[in-house]
């Protein structure tokens, strides 16, 4: 009969997500893991099957979080312009608190592009952020707060990139005053 076991596998996943976030896949070792998560490499891989498996959990998990925050925020916004304000404004700090921990996902993208799986986990993160902004604005069209003449699809498109562009420039040591210009541009595109 197994053994129980005897961690949290939930609690284990996010230890596993900050060494990931902060180190990367490949300096990740697993002794690395096993002493974070406070577990043996058996139970390591009687939990989740292997390094790779587990860094897809770990990158499952922020994937939800951080787009689910904004398909939260972005779903029950009233006012589509300040809700992305204070979305893109909350990552800028993000990254002006920590600017070597970064985006998870700009880094997964970077780090690991010839990996299937997180590219496929990247790439549908970005279609669930880009096609939550455009049904925001799609929303904010309908209700007379974004010009008639302004494509959703195409804006939204331009934010998500952004988006990615500003995460990057927050980890290249980029000021407030930088971002701050750059993300009142960005919004501008609303205008």
């Amino acid at each position: 009969m197994a053994r129980p076991r005897e961690f949290d596998t939930d609690q284990a996943i996010d230890r596993a997500m900050a060494l990931f976030w902060a180190r990367g896949y490949s300096a990740t070792s697993l002794q690395d893991l096993t002493a974070a998560l406070g577990i043996g490499s058996g139970s390591l891989y009687a939990a989740f099957g292997s390094k790779e498996n587990l860094y897809a959990r770990a990158l499952e998990r922020y994937c939800s979080h951080n787009a689910g925050a904004l398909v939260e925020a972005l779903d029950s916004a009233t006012d589509v312009r300040s809700a992305l304000r204070t979305a893109l404004q909350a990552l800028a700090e993000a990254d002006l608190d920590d600017p070597e921990r970064g985006c998870f996902l700009v880094n997964a993208a970077t780090e690991r592009s010839a990996d299937s799986t997180t590219v496929d986990r990247v790439s549908g993160t970005l279609r669930l952020v880009e096609s939550t902004i455009a049904g925001a604005l799609e929303r904010a069209r309908a209700r007379g707060e974004l010009s008639a003449d302004k494509d959703p699809a195409a804006l939204a498109r331009f934010l998500t990139t952004f988006i990615q562009g500003m995460r990057v420039m927050g980890q290249a040591r980029a000021d407030r005053a930088f971002l701050e210009s750059a993300l009142s541009s960005a919004l501008s595109v609303l205008d």
